[in-house]
């Protein structure tokens, strides 16, 4: 097991990026609410793929825990009933967590599908901290490491059903996001101590930019998701199909937000610089360098051309991206020093 340890590792990493992906597919279509309840959907495992199924009907049966619609109220059986000609509110008890009572079977599979995601990496992360269990004697930072990282993982699971249960509120959000950062820095950190050792050219400049530049990435991901936030609001305000002009009049964070991206070019091409003509051989610059440029691009494109599909998760996804590299390139140029 200790032989496998590094490809559970990488694993472990790659399920959380996937699960950002997954995410930001949700986000980018509006299918947060596509399943009203956790961790089952409308009360089933396995979710509805019609209206019809949880639309209350008349000599039907329903098992305790399915929710239905009615009068455009989400319902819940209180057992297992089978309907009469009348609707009988003894049954039944109104779905108080919240009001949304609407029900788009692309929105549900899709919320479905980021979920099942989830459950995945959940299984992958028990195999991360019994692998590392074995370490126990020889170095104990690893099993720690691992178990923390597991643990954060169920608090993520929780904030999911709060997500959820509070419909979307896009503070919890943002702390699901930022978790979500820590455990990807943690997984960084279990890699970087399993690595085969190599040897980089140390400079005092480069590593003080690559702190100021990890430091830049936090904030900016963090501005990000208040923006994030704003959208939100104003696409609960307009719909989901008017979310093209949720950014007419954009807040002062989506301003700071657009504007502090020079900040971040500007020190970023300086550690590619100083990597290019000291020779440090930090080769994970380049791709921080593309990264960057890609979010630019993307950036771009969603404001100027009213959020082109695609662009919303692309965006996502490779801020994570870039903050893992800019964390592990700083666990690389730390490593010369020790």
């Amino acid at each position: 097991m200790k032989n496998r340890f590094p490809k559970i590792v990488q694993l472990s990493i790659i399920s959380l990026y996937l699960i950002f992906l997954a995410g930001s597919i949700v986000r980018m279509t509006g299918s947060g609410m596509g399943c009203p309840d956790w961790p089952k959907c409308f009360g089933y495992y396995i979710p509805p793929t019609s209206e019809e199924q949880i639309t209350w009907k008349p000599n039907s049966e329903y098992k305790k825990g399915f929710i239905i619609i009615k009068d455009e109220v989400l319902f819940v059986a209180e057992k297992d009933i089978k309907t009469a000609n009348e609707f009988n509110n003894n049954n039944w008890s109104k779905y108080t967590k919240h009001d949304y009572n609407k029900f788009n079977k692309y929105h549900t599979w899709t919320e479905y599908i980021n979920r099942l995601v989830s459950v995945l990496a959940g299984f992958v992360f028990l195999f991360l901290i019994y692998a590392s269990a074995k370490f126990w004697i020889e170095n104990k930072t690893i099993t720690l490491l691992s178990f923390g990282a597991f643990f954060l993982m169920l608090f993520e699971a929780w904030l999911g059903k709060t997500v959820v249960d509070s419909n979307l509120t896009p503070a919890i959000i943002t702390i699901h996001m930022v978790v979500g950062l820590i455990i990807i820095a943690i997984l960084l950190k279990l890699k970087f101590i399993i690595s085969a050792k190599k040897t980089y050219n140390y400079n005092s400049l480069f590593n003080k930019l690559l702190i100021i530049s990890v430091i830049f990435s936090l904030i900016q991901i963090a501005m990000g998701t208040q923006v994030r936030q704003f959208i939100d609001e104003q696409v609960k305000q307009l719909g989901f199909e008017n979310k093209n002009y949720s950014l007419m009049n954009p807040s002062f964070k989506f301003y700071f937000h657009r504007s502090f991206t020079i900040a971040i070019v500007l020190v970023n091409f300086g550690l590619f610089y100083i990597n290019q003509i000291k020779g440090l051989g930090y080769k994970l610059v380049n791709w921080i360098v593309f990264l960057i440029f890609l979010e630019t691009i993307t950036g771009i494109l969603m404001y100027y051309a009213e959020f082109p599909i695609g662009t919303q998760a692309i965006h996502l996804l490779s801020g994570a991206i870039l903050f893992g590299l800019q964390f592990y390139l700083w666990l690389q140029s730390r490593k010369t020093v020790q």
